[in-house]
């Protein structure tokens, strides 16, 4: 064979194996190893299985101990009975971090790079051969969205005593590396949390700003310049004094939450963020404290605890500082109390370190002004005079924490499907407590202890134009507009009594656009599962792929595929901020047959209806494995959310697509399998690696 030859031949084979790779989608972004903690053990003692996972970059899997009903799945171990062990106690993870979830309305603990979960075991005899069993697991990756559900099973050989451990265990699948190439850039997107723990400390840094211009604050301050102005002998002794006292700020409020870190520690994460209970507790404080900010009365230590703490302050020194700053935390609780609450019930959620930021974030910015003030008191001449502005602010703030306040008793209710605050409820009140806060700001409306406003400062009026802004964008939501901004705030879209997408359908219709085709004229029989799993936003659909392929064989329209999951929070947002749109919902709701497929729905099939699948050899008993398994064999792919569009010979119509907020894009996709059905084209795709 001819150098040249030999060349072209290489050329070609590399071409492939490039291919290959690009268009391999099977991804396995965690590694297991199964060990002993101790490498001899002896009949009656306790030793722990080790379950160490090596996740891949950008990727993060989920924990055990949060709330199987939260949402994202939680990861599960099964151990086959034996005579030889016993189980000491549940699976214990370690190091898991916390974050909490806006879409879910709850924490979830989770791994990124490494994991490791302890199962302890009791020896009952020597005869115990081997521990094994399974796991379900789900690795997620921020950087595109995807999420894979895994289930794998483990066999530990026992070492007893005087026998070395000969392996770390070994594992039925899922043990390889991921696929070369599939490594994901740094730009990993914040899509399950709010905000990350920097924001959290700029947002409690913020509120610490607006405490100090509260009307027990603001007057805080001639006080503390009065404390400060006698019988420092140097400038350099001023400024020592004074960063002891903004130092002692900093430590009075911290360790306030640090005490809150531990009283609500990780046991009760889930139980603070779901249980009805704390949701209410909390909205009852959050009323409480808006009814004081507007004035209906006040918050008030005791006189003789705060007296007491006053004299401490009268004996100078370091110590007396200590306790000036002491008599300040308590002398402007009636107005840092509410905020100070506010912040620790938004990091109430089982951690320890984001209370602490929290409160350093807020006395950072509370105790700069009086440290600033204690080192240079002649700055007291340039500030304004208190006055009517200063309860302005107060009030404005109370009708936030009022708005603020449905948001946990929206939790408990949609947890126990209560229905008293159903979306158009929410958006009502929030439209008329943001209503009344933008003419309170135009002076239309006067609260106790306010004074009477003559003229509209300019920064009011833009506040007010902000705030009836807001409104107006609110007012459509009543009509069943998605409100994107707003999709972990308010109540989910199934709640709302109105379909704005429906509206304009039927104007179209009426115009002569598109027939608007009715629910009876989507669906050929009743779906199966239907009892079990629901479409968003009135789509009508299937959750069984035959059934629907047959249903798009009788009515000759293509097929969309949405392989999908419950813990699948990318699946939710692509349903919630694309799915809601007009021009993908009429798209999904007229043109196609639409089928969900769950991978992790968990319902077991009658066994006659089971199988042994040729990719992994495996029995698939449940709904979930028999539609991870069509979506692996058939379509190469194993992440979920991924849209696959099929013509009625169940053949592809366009390129599969996975999590892309753009609606544009996601238009296109769609008129292109409409446009290639109608011309009666398909494509031929490498990632169909069977059939």
């Amino acid at each position: 064979m001819s150098i040249r030859s030999t060349s072209y031949l290489f050329t070609l084979f590399f071409i492939l194996v490039i291919s290959f790779r690009a268009y391999a989608q099977i991804l396995t972004p965690a590694t297991w190893q199964v060990s002993w903690s101790n490498e001899e053990m002896k009949v009656g003692e306790e030793v722990d299985v080790v379950f160490t996972v090596t996740i891949d970059k950008d990727w993060y899997l989920y924990s055990t101990d949060f709330d199987p009903d939260l949402g994202p799945m939680v990861t599960e171990f099964t151990f086959e009975p034996s005579s030889g062990y016993e189980l000491v106690g549940e699976i214990k993870p370690i190091g898991a971090k916390e974050k909490y979830d806006e879409l879910w309305e709850g924490n979830y603990t989770y791994f990124i790079e490494k994991a490791e979960f302890r199962q302890t075991v009791k020896v009952l005899n020597e005869n115990l051969g081997k521990v094994s069993g399974s796991y379900n697991y789900q690795v997620c990756t921020d950087v595109d969205g995807r999420c894979i559900p895994f289930d794998d099973e483990f066999t530990l050989a026992a070492p007893l005593a005087g026998k070395s451990q000969s392996s770390l265990g070994e594992t039925d699948a899922n043990i390889t590396q991921s696929i070369p190439g599939t490594d994901l850039n740094a730009n990993a997107r914040e899509s399950t949390t709010p905000y990350t723990l920097i924001t959290f400390f700029f947002i409690a840094f913020l509120a610490g700003l607006a405490a100090l211009l509260t009307p027990c604050v603001f007057p805080m301050i001639p006080m503390t310049v009065t404390f400060f102005t006698g019988g420092n002998s140097s400038n350099a002794a001023a400024i020592r004094e004074a960063i002891i006292y903004g130092l002692s700020i900093i430590a009075i409020y911290t360790v306030v939450g640090t005490l809150v870190s531990v009283i609500f520690g990780p046991a009760f994460a889930n139980w603070l963020s779901t249980h009805w209970l704390p949701n209410l507790f909390f909205f009852a404080i959050f009323i409480f404290f808006a009814l004081s900010f507007l004035g209906l009365f006040e918050i008030t230590l005791p006189s003789s605890l705060v007296n007491k703490v006053d004299q401490q302050a009268d004996k100078g020194g370091y110590y007396g500082i200590f306790f000036m700053a002491f008599t300040l935390v308590l002398v402007s609780f009636s107005c840092t109390g509410p905020i100070v609450g506010s912040v620790l019930v938004e990091s109430a959620g089982g951690q320890f370190v984001k209370p602490i930021v929290g409160m350093l974030g807020f006395s950072l910015a509370f105790a700069i002004p009086f440290a600033l003030f204690a080192a240079f008191p002649q700055w007291l001449n340039n500030l304004p005079k208190s006055g009517g502005w200063l309860n302005s602010v107060k009030v404005v703030l109370g009708f936030l924490e009022l708005a603020l306040a449905l948001k946990f008793l929206s939790v408990a209710d949609q947890v126990y499907h209560w229905n008293l605050l159903d979306r158009e409820v929410y958006l009502t009140l929030w439209i008329v407590i943001f209503a009344l806060l933008g003419f309170y700001l135009l002076g239309k409306l006067r609260l106790p202890h306010d004074s009477k406003l003559e003229t509209i400062p300019v920064p009011r009026l833009i506040l007010a134009i902000a705030t009836f802004s807001f409104v107006v964008y609110l007012i459509p939501g009543l009509f069943g507009a998605p409100l994107k901004a707003l999709a972990g705030y308010l109540p989910p879209m199934h709640t709302h009594d109105f379909n704005m997408p429906l509206l304009i359908a039927q104007q179209q219709s009426a115009s002569g656009g598109a027939t608007l085709v009715s629910n009876e004229e989507v669906l050929c029989d009743e779906p199966k599962y239907s009892d079990l799993l629901h479409f968003p936003h009135g789509i009508q659909g299937y959750f069984d792929y035959d059934q629907a392929l047959a249903c798009a064989q009788a009515q000759n329209k293509p097929l969309f595929i949405d392989f999908t999951g419950h813990g699948c929070v990318n699946c939710r947002e692509m349903e919630a901020r694309v799915w809601s749109d007009p021009a993908v919902l009429q798209r999904l709701k007229e043109d196609f047959v639409v089928v969900a497929l769950y991978v992790d729905e968990k319902t077991e099939l009658p066994e006659s209806a089971w199988y042994t699948s040729d990719y992994d050899s495996k029995v698939k008993k449940t709904i979930g494995k028999q539609n991870a398994d069509l979506q692996i064999r058939r379509f190469n792919n194993n992440a979920q959310p991924y849209y696959v569009l099929l013509n009625s010979q169940g053949e592809l119509l366009a390129e599969p697509k996975a999590y892309d907020l753009s609606v544009t894009n996601f238009v296109d996709f769609l008129e292109l399998g409409k446009k290639r059905f109608a011309a009666g084209e398909t494509i031929e795709d490498p990632t169909l690696a069977r059939k």
